[in-house]
């Protein structure tokens, strides 16, 4: 009864936090869409202040895991390959397999690492020193305040980061092929382009905003939940990235079902 007890408070938990979640994105919706009608103007300087923080200083820890994991990829595939005589079509799977999955569940992941622990541990320190409560008192509301720049800056910016991580990663593969087929760049870019869709990229893209928003939304949620102080802020910090790789992984499988099967 124990061990129930438990689960079922663990569901709770976890019921209220994406519920807190949801409502966290309608707000975001409202100050983005509505708010500028009534005369509240989205914070663009800050937004893209927190694109730069949490965007651009992500990529060479992006291209670093891309470029290693596009070069593991296709010495596996392409070892398997040789066995069927086939070892050309390496290309196409490096194709397929970054753009649509890969890539932006790399990125996701390296991002609730960088960006959404971040804002949790920002958000939640500026509410255990009660800044929070100052700008409320000061006639400003905090969504508004700090949590729309930062949410736009991460939707923005993961799809951006997305792209250059298929960059990255597609090229790893290549020096590989290269190496084993000395085939040039021209080849393996048709190899790569005769197996593709144009349905795989717009998938990938869709799935990184949505990454995006899931690694935003999660680190906000936490900040704002924080309470006991410092051990709050770590807790809250922790949470953060175990959330959203959770939740990453969950919609990636879903909307892969639902869009390929």
């Amino acid at each position: 009864m124990r061990t129930v007890a438990a689960l079922g408070r663990s569901g709770l938990e976890i019921f209220w936090f994406v519920l807190g979640c949801f409502r966290l994105f309608l707000d975001f919706l409202y100050w983005l869409l509505i708010g500028p009608l009534r005369g509240f103007r989205v914070r663009l300087h800050e937004t893209a202040r927190q694109a730069v923080r949490m965007g651009v200083n992500s990529i060479p820890i992006v291209f670093l895991v891309n470029f290693f994991v596009g070069v593991t990829l296709a010495v596996t595939v392409a070892d398997i390959l040789r066995i069927f005589g086939a070892i050309e079509y390496t290309a196409s799977v490096m194709g397929v397999g970054f753009w649509r999955e890969l890539s932006p569940l790399l990125t996701a992941i390296i991002m609730s690492g960088f960006a959404g622990a971040s804002l949790a541990a920002e958000i939640g320190t500026m509410k255990v020193g009660e800044e929070l409560m100052a700008l409320e008192a000061s006639a400003l509301n905090p969504i508004r305040f700090l949590c729309v720049p930062r949410l736009l800056a991460v939707i923005v910016m993961v799809p951006i980061v997305t792209l250059l991580g298929n960059v990255f990663g597609i090229y790893g593969g290549y020096l590989v092929y290269y190496s084993m087929l000395d085939l040039t760049w021209a080849q393996f870019y048709d190899k790569m382009l005769d197996a593709m869709k144009v349905k795989d990229v717009w998938v990938g893209g869709m799935k990184s905003a949505i990454f995006g928003g899931i690694v935003g939304l999660v680190g906000l949620a936490q900040g704002l939940q924080v309470s006991g102080g410092a051990e709050g802020v770590g807790r809250a910090t922790t949470n953060a990235v175990v959330y959203s790789i959770i939740l990453i992984i969950v919609a990636d499988c879903i909307m892969t079902v639902v869009l390929y099967f």
